[in-house]
């Protein structure tokens, strides 16, 4: 109420209620001390809008800009207009408004010279909001002058705070979108919200999945912390000491929802993905309406930021975790592989791969194999040290990357030389190991990855259980490799394959009975690379199919051209790779061979490894049957050195045993190991009905000795070395014209 002397009467009010809020400040700028005590006097225990006024003072335009210059938060400013010279306070106008930059402060001007700066002039040249002779200001209204100013800067601050605020949850939230994990994430959320606010950095944040189980201190851990609250980072929530803080958290989590108590604030971001993230920070004051409201911005934003996060971290486990394992996958372990690296120290890498884990797939089934695979990570997660990671690389083949004080491959090997229970059983597995010290060899992961595969490759060729370290011999022999193998494929494409063919001989009687075609290479220098060379890289690299496509219709081709020249009942024997034989168009790919060339099937023979016929017996069975039917012989190269039974050999219907080179070369005229083999087979041919062929015969005496076990035909440098076509041509018509062969 007013009294009758012009005063502003106030009740008092009870100082339980709400806390004190911050005064609003409001800058005298007058050289005159009356001034200054008259307007503080008159405004004494008068808040406006709930708050209080604290009065800064300036006796001079150079003072007021001080003071402007350390207190950004100034409300009004009762400005002079003259001061220690006549447009002192008019000066000040402009330096708040364009070199402060300062449009939210109320600027009211007051003067003791009405007539020295025309009111009209001054209002339309500066900026001011109110322009009052010093008599006008009795204490009514100057209240009601610094009420309006008050409220006028009051709206356009919470215009510019929103403003501010928006651009900073804007650009917080972007840079929130960026984190790819929880705790960057969180700890970033504080820094952002504490600044929205104006508060220093300090606060802590849980997290938790909807329906993930009880809501208690002990299973809440904090994902970040700042400030005075930074020694719970990765701690669980029960660390913390101030239970009032602890129980606003859990509430929070437990009703979904965000909390404000007084000077204590939770804020809770909810995602739809079931994700949520409680934030305590300490808000000094009690939260203005407009922070309020920002907050429930930065609310929603953190939510969308939250879901993103969350979906990351879905895309983070599908390209780097093994989906059956749970383990880390193969690209995830080139990660670390360059990570640490890059650390350096002496850190070891194994690949680690199950011996005959596919035959045991097949024979039991996946679901048996897949339980040797989980317990096999189990057994490797356990007994690995934390500094060391364990990875699914693929299939039946897992990483092993760590300290090499730590991982030791003699250490690994002993985690299986006891059994794994499987469905109630014990299985005995073994593993073999390929193993690379990361600071000896060069590279980025892939390539250690790769030098791993090589080691492994190796130790496999050792044993089983083996395990090799990988040095730089071995690259260069995998170096060497693949360079054959890249002129190989140039070699097939510009046709620089050739075929040689080395003639089969009639023991009885001399007479020419067929020929072997055999593959060989001129390379680009005019080189002839060994067939020992290429033959298994071309195997290795699936050229083989093609190549042996080639060979095949070549060898059928110089077989009609020796008939049509007269040589009547010439047999061609063609070797054939396990992975032609494999290949579902085979048979397809030998007739058409036929039809196209015109050849006898009769004056054909295939030639396949006894090796080969062991591996997949029902499947090579099927495919030489229906060879035969095609009216094609079949022989087995390099028989003796396998170990082909009885009954399986009756099983494969084939028509001619070989006998490998290995065993004539130690014949002796008078027996020996050698000779003994090479007996059983001759035997073990005429017992089943196959005729016999030997190769490598290189002298009179193993030709005599093979045609008196019964040996039925030969082939061998004592005969003819290979020759090409035309060369053969020639070689048989000197025959044929009584050109006496050299046995």
């Amino acid at each position: 109420m007013v009294d009758e002397h012009n005063e502003i009467l106030f009740c008092a009010e009870d100082e339980s209620r709400a806390p004190v809020q911050p005064g609003w400040k409001v800058l005298i700028v007058d050289d005159e001390d009356d001034v200054h005590q008259a307007t503080v006097f008159a405004m004494r225990n008068l808040p406006i809008a709930g708050r209080p006024l604290d009065f800064l003072h300036a006796h001079s335009a150079a003072e007021a800009r001080r003071i402007l210059a350390a207190h950004t938060d100034i409300a009004v400013v009762l400005l002079d207009v003259v001061m220690e010279e006549v447009n002192a306070g008019l000066e000040l106008v402009r330096h708040i408004r364009d070199e402060l930059g300062q449009q939210e402060i109320r600027i009211i001007l007051r003067t003791g010279q009405p007539g020295y700066a025309p009111e009209m002039e001054v209002v339309r040249d500066y900026d001011i909001n109110d322009y009052k002779t010093k008599s006008e200001l009795t204490r009514i209204k100057l209240y009601t002058t610094l009420t309006a100013a008050i409220r006028s800067y009051s709206q356009l601050h919470i215009i510019s705070a929103s403003r501010r605020g928006l651009d900073l949850i804007v650009q917080g939230s972007a840079r929130l979108m960026a984190e790819r994990g929880i705790s960057d994430f969180a700890a970033g959320v504080i820094t952002q919200i504490t600044g929205l606010l104006g508060l220093p950095t300090e606060g802590l944040i849980i997290t938790r999945r909807q329906n993930s189980g009880p809501v208690d201190a002990a299973s809440l851990r904090v994902v970040a912390a700042a400030g005075r609250y930074l020694g719970l980072l990765n701690q669980p929530l029960d660390q913390l000491e101030d239970g009032e803080v602890r129980g606003m958290l859990i509430k929070s989590l437990a009703d979904e929802t965000s909390l404000f108590n007084g000077t204590r604030t939770v804020l809770l971001f909810g995602g739809r993905s079931g994700m949520m993230m409680a934030a305590y920070i300490d808000t000094v004051t009690p939260l203005a309406d407009t922070d309020q409201q920002l907050i429930d911005v930065f609310c929603t934003n953190m939510a969308v930021c939250l879901d993103n996060l969350d979906l990351l971290a879905q895309l983070n486990a599908s390209a780097f975790v093994d989906p059956q394992l749970r383990l880390p996958n193969r690209t995830r372990l080139v990660q670390e592989i360059d990570h640490r690296r890059r650390q350096g120290g002496d850190e070891l890498l194994i690949l680690l791969n199950l011996d005959h884990f596919s035959e045991t797939n097949e024979a039991l089934g996946h679901p048996y194999g897949d339980r040797i695979l989980r317990a096999v990570a189990d057994r490797l997660v356990e007994h690995c040290a934390r500094q060391i990671m364990v990875a699914r690389v693929h299939g039946d083949t897992f990483g092993l990357l760590g300290p090499r004080a730590l991982l030791n491959p003699e250490a690994i090997a002993g985690l299986f030389q006891e059994p794994f229970e499987i469905d109630l059983t014990e299985q005995m597995i073994s593993a073999s190991q390929g193993c690379v010290m990361l600071a000896e060899v060069p590279g980025d992961g892939a390539d250690t990855l790769k030098n791993a595969t090589i080691a492994l490759k190796r130790a496999k060729a050792s044993g089983l259980g083996s395990y090799c370290f990988y040095d730089r011999e071995m690259g260069t022999e995998v170096q060497e490799r693949v360079r054959l193998l890249r002129n190989l494929r140039s070699a097939v494409q510009h046709d620089r394959l050739f075929l040689c063919f080395q003639p089969q001989v009639n023991l009885a009687d001399g007479r020419i009975v067929g020929a072997e075609a055999l593959l060989r290479w001129k390379a680009e220098s005019g080189e002839l690379i060994p067939p020992d060379r290429f033959i298994a890289i071309a195997e290795y690299s699936g050229l083989i199919v093609d190549i042996g496509q080639w060979v095949l219709r070549n060898a059928c081709h110089r077989q009609v051209a020796l008939a049509e020249a007269g040589f009547a009942g010439f047999r061609m024997a063609v070797n054939v790779s396990l992975a032609q034989f494999r290949h579902p168009r085979f048979i397809q790919t030998l007739q058409g061979a036929i039809a196209d060339t015109g050849i006898n099937p009769a004056l054909l023979e295939l030639e396949i490894t006894e090796s080969m016929a062991m591996l997949e017996p029902d499947y090579i069975t099927g495919v030489i049957r229906e060879v035969k039917a095609l009216g094609v012989s079949v022989a087995v190269d390099d028989f003796g050195t396998g170990f082909s039974s009885l009954s399986y050999l009756q099983q494969l219907d084939v028509d001619r045993l070989k006998i490998d080179r290995g065993f004539i070369r130690a014949m002796q005229a008078t027996g020996g190991t050698g000779g003994s083999i090479a007996q059983t087979v001759i035997q073990l041919g005429r017992n089943l009905g196959l005729s016999v062929i030997a190769e490598g015969v290189e002298t009179v005496a193993q030709a005599d000795a093979l045609h008196q076990l019964g040996c039925d035909e030969a082939q061998g440098f004592l005969f003819a070395r290979p020759m090409e076509s035309t060369e053969l041509a020639a070689w048989l018509a000197g025959l044929r014209d009584g050109y006496p062969l050299p046995y």
